[in-house]
């Protein structure tokens, strides 16, 4: 499952700020010590969260290119 904008935030509050800083490995070690019922994640993830934080000043998703998604579930009019 892959993580949501309020999982990505949790982890950047775990990396901390100033002399308070956690490593990655303690992160994703504290992550999941929190989440035990979830998938781990990886020192590159927490490392793609925190340099996205940095660059950008947020942790969302960027938006995706191509065609839009079409709700299965909106009948077309065929007339």
């Amino acid at each position: 499952m892959p993580l949501n904008e309020r999982d990505r935030i949790e982890i950047l509050m775990m990396i901390g700020v100033g002399d308070r800083m956690r490593t990655q490995q303690e992160v994703c070690r504290l992550f999941h010590e929190m989440h035990p019922d979830r998938e781990p994640v990886s020192q590159s993830t927490v490392s793609r969260i925190e340099r996205k934080y940095r660059e950008l000043g947020h942790v969302r998703d960027a938006p995706r290119q191509g065609r839009p998604k079409i709700n299965e579930n909106v009948q077309q009019d065929d007339t």
